[in-house]
């Protein structure tokens, strides 16, 4: 398919298909949030066999090792200001090239993102998970929580998956992922052609 502050409670999924009542929980884990992996997150968590990592920004001087861990592909959801400040756009478009890093430039707000911010980074990420069978894509945040977990849910549900299916995959893999409501409206309505992003 092809498309033109919450609670953190359950939230319907809009179009999963599995009829009213169908709900995911949006999980939260202990403590605060704090920038890049740690606080129990882990650095990168692998989603099943769909190719897709979702994860915290790298921390310094590791990014040139992320080829190792099997990432060709980098999608940052960091925003303009957290990237820039922080260096790793740049670092991640050294290492693996310009046309291997996609940005959503993203502010982790809790309210609806709109698709001129991270459609093209989704689009992306499906064509080259689609085109390129040794292609393995990492998309990152600051913490992996929110942003990216979003961006993994819209990638998976544009390469064919139900909402249950991304839902139930992102969540299942990426400890301490929450799929914020107002974020997954968004990438249904954008699935469904009611939101639309510049070409």
């Amino acid at each position: 398919m092809r498309p033109g502050g919450d609670d953190g409670g359950a939230v319907d999924i809009p179009g999963s298909g599995s009829g009213p009542g169908w709900r995911v929980r949006a999980f939260r884990a202990p403590g605060p949030v704090t920038p890049g992996p740690g606080a129990g997150v882990a650095s990168l968590s692998w989603i099943g066999g769909e190719r897709i990592a979702v994860g915290g920004v790298p921390a310094a001087g590791s990014i040139a090792g992320l080829a190792s861990r099997g990432v060709t592909h980098v999608v940052n959801c960091r925003s303009r200001e957290e990237a820039l400040l922080g260096g790793d756009l740049a670092a991640e478009r050294a290492a693996f090239g310009v046309a291997r890093v996609a940005h959503a430039p993203m502010r982790d707000l809790g309210w609806g993102q709109r698709p001129r911010l991270w459609a093209r980074a989704v689009l992306f990420a499906a064509g080259v998970l689609d085109d390129q069978l040794e292609a393995r894509v990492l998309i990152h945040c600051t913490a992996g929580r929110r942003r990216s977990p979003m961006i993994a849910y819209a990638v998976l549900r544009l390469r064919g998956r139900t909402a249950s299916e991304a839902a139930s995959l992102v969540l299942s893999y990426r400890t301490g992922a929450q799929l914020v409501p107002a974020y997954i409206r968004s990438v249904e309505r954008w699935l469904a052609g009611e939101l639309t992003a510049p070409p």
